[in-house]
């Protein structure tokens, strides 16, 4: 199908990448100007500014609770913004769906951004509040059972690094994992996949792009052959948590997303890989008000709330 008529309404203002690096600070600020007023935010029973005390020093993070429950199965959400852009506030719509339709408590993490903090401040504060959500659980009313890591483009990114760090370390308290249009290999060669010529240009994201996007992370240290930058490069992708991937039709980093879920599957992880026709990269932060879109919300509380393999009839 082609691209959904209010996304292409909406692309047809935006003009074409021009291969040129972004300006950090003029991006964040146009992102801020973005952000839904207070007053117009979906409501929850609370939302709360905090810090988690993790390995790396005091983290910020967005603490959401759907509902007043006795306990709660818990997400912790990494947003996206190629590495150096979008916070907490950008993503909250995003984090306040993800609570309201699964009835999880969502932790949001704050994480150090490049090109101020180089490779790997970002994801290792990521990592240090999984740890910390999981060492302080009794504070959170965590249920002790569920903990899932979602993320979207570059967040989706730390997710499966994330993953693969907390396996390695024998830590095995991570139930789920969600990627959203993941960035899994920040290899951009154009060889590799289809989807990086196929939707090339026109639907915001757009190759070209892709590089000066990411290079204040690879210029501070990422190498995009390492399994942690780029973690469809991972070897050995068995023992990972069950995965739910969402990609988009319209989006250079479709294949990757999909081919990750794929590499999951044959490494004999349970991982399942919806692609959402018309739409294109970040559609769940910026096209959600379709209600088409809005679905992703919805799979994401079916996949979590699902019993496991073992116990399904």
């Amino acid at each position: 199908m082609p691209i959904h008529p209010q996304i292409a309404e909406i692309l047809s203002h935006i003009p074409p990448a021009d291969g040129s690096r972004p300006d950090p600070a003029a991006m964040r600020a146009a992102d801020q100007q973005r952000v839904t007023p207070m007053e117009d935010r979906l409501p929850l029973a609370s939302v709360e500014d905090t810090t988690a005390r993790a390995a790396t020093g005091d983290v910020p993070i967005r603490i959401y609770t759907p509902v007043e429950a006795d306990s709660y199965g818990v997400i912790i959400y990494f947003h996206g913004g190629a590495f150096f852009s979008g916070n907490l506030d950008t993503h909250d719509g995003v984090a306040r769906a993800l609570a309201k339709e699964t009835g999880y408590r969502v932790v949001s993490v704050d994480y150090r951004r490049a090109p101020e903090a180089a490779y790997p401040a970002g994801l290792q504060d990521c990592y240090g509040v999984v740890r910390w959500v999981a060492e302080n659980g009794e504070s959170l009313n965590w249920d002790g059972t569920n903990l899932a890591i979602a993320g979207d483009s570059s967040g989706a990114n730390f997710v499966a690094a994330v993953a693969a760090m907390a396996h390695d370390d024998g830590f095995d308290r991570i139930t789920h994992q969600v990627l959203f249009y993941p960035s899994v290999d920040l290899d951009f060669d154009l060889e590799r996949y289809e989807s990086l010529r196929e939707n090339a240009r026109g639907y915001g994201l757009e190759t070209i792009g892709l590089k000066p996007w990411n290079s204040f992370y690879i210029d501070g240290g990422a190498d995009p052959a390492d399994p942690l930058v780029s973690p469809v490069k991972r070897s050995d992708l068995t023992g990972l948590p069950p995965a739910l991937i969402l990609t988009a039709e319209f989006d250079p980093l479709r294949d990757e997303g999909e081919l990750y879920g794929q590499r999951l599957r044959d490494a004999g992880v349970d991982a399942t890989v919806s692609r959402y026709a018309g739409a294109n990269h970040g559609f769940v932060q910026n096209f959600s008000w379709i209600p088409e879109y809005f679905r992703a919300f919805a799979e994401t509380a079916e996949f979590l709330n699902q019993l496991p393999p073992e116990e399904r009839s």
